[in-house]
């Protein structure tokens, strides 16, 4: 596995064949961000979707803590510095915070989420913009903001009451309580409950899992996943879902699926 060059001090970024896994590094802060961590999430994201060998990823966390969303340590001063680099991107991109938070311009290729610890804040807030969560029994998730005063600026809004239940959704925003990995996982914001110390192992398997499918088909389905919102009505939403389809179908990988069916082996896709 190697470590990429757009990794931050607070923010690895590793390769792992089709893999790549995102690290958040700043555990004596309990991973709060900093202009470091969203500049290199930001990187991240951005070669997930630009790189054609690469097929999925994985977000995970060093420490005892995956995240605790915004430092309120140095925000409540104001004197969390960004870097040069991190100031110049933000020049032509104003939104590199949300996309790197997945808010805005999320990646259209998986995301598997494998949380440790608090998951608070942005910490939760972020595990909506993946597709696939993995928390260990330790996990706690919350949409704390409210009891600091504060907004969840970063999606929870809207994405919660799509992903769980309304009322469940009202509690956890309205109410800024934690909620246990199982109290999760009955809600429906979670896949997966996990011993300690084992989500990126989890995390791992599902990755492999992904990567040996269709690369196009894959693509196809997460493109759907990302557009067809509640607000299509049925019938534009097959439309759209068809278009996605159509050149799916068409493709090398599809004849050669079939083709490994019949011949009873592992298909051998090509993204083509």
């Amino acid at each position: 596995m190697k470590e990429l060059s757009i990794s931050t001090k607070n923010c690895i970024v590793q390769k792992d064949d089709a893999l790549l896994i995102i690290t958040l590094n700043r555990p004596e802060a309990k991973n709060a961000f900093t202009p470091e961590m969203l500049l290199g999430m930001y990187k991240a994201w951005r070669m997930l979707d630009q790189d054609e060998e690469l097929l999925c990823a994985i977000l995970t966390a060093n420490g005892d803590t995956f995240c605790a969303g915004m430092d309120l340590k140095a925000g409540a001063d104001g004197d969390q510095r960004s870097s040069d680099e991190f100031l110049s991107i933000m020049k032509e991109v104003p939104n590199i915070h949300w996309q790197a938070l997945l808010r805005d311009n999320r990646p259209n290729k998986p995301l598997i989420l494998a949380a440790e610890g608090y998951a608070l804040a942005g910490g939760t807030e972020i595990l909506q913009g993946t597709d696939i969560r993995i928390a260990a029994e330790n996990a706690v998730f919350g949409v704390t903001e409210v009891a600091r005063g504060l907004y969840p600026m970063s999606g929870s809004t809207v994405r919660l009451r799509r992903q769980i239940p309304y009322c469940l959704a009202a509690e956890m925003l309205l109410c800024g309580d934690h909620i246990s990995a199982h109290q999760a996982l009955q809600f429906g914001l979670i896949n997966r409950v996990v011993p300690d110390g084992t989500t990126l192992v989890a995390a791992r398997e599902f990755a492999e899992k992904i990567c040996s499918c269709g690369p196009m088909a894959v693509n196809a389905v997460v493109r759907a996943l990302r557009s067809l919102q509640e607000d299509l009505n049925e019938e534009e939403a097959m439309e759209v879902s068809d278009k996605l389809a159509g050149p799916v179908f068409a493709s090398e990988d599809a004849k050669e699926g079939m083709r490994a069916f019949k011949e009873k082996r592992n298909p051998i896709f090509r993204g083509k």
